[in-house]
């Protein structure tokens, strides 16, 4: 298991840090606590991609 700190994790996502900030107060995302400090999976940065990855249309 893998895993980032936020700034690592914004900088993947292209989002400002104060956003996951944001998404981990609000506990919209998955993340894990290493005693004070803040860390998310690379599976679940991958999860908010393919969460937004909009398919391409046929025909």
């Amino acid at each position: 298991m893998n895993l980032l700190t936020l700034p690592e994790a914004a900088k993947r996502l292209g989002l400002q840090v104060s956003t996951l900030r944001f998404w981990v107060w609000t506990r919209r995302i998955e993340y894990i606590k290493v005693g004070r400090a803040v860390r998310l999976r690379e599976d679940t940065v991958r999860e908010i991609v393919e969460h937004g990855t909009v398919p391409p249309r046929r025909g």
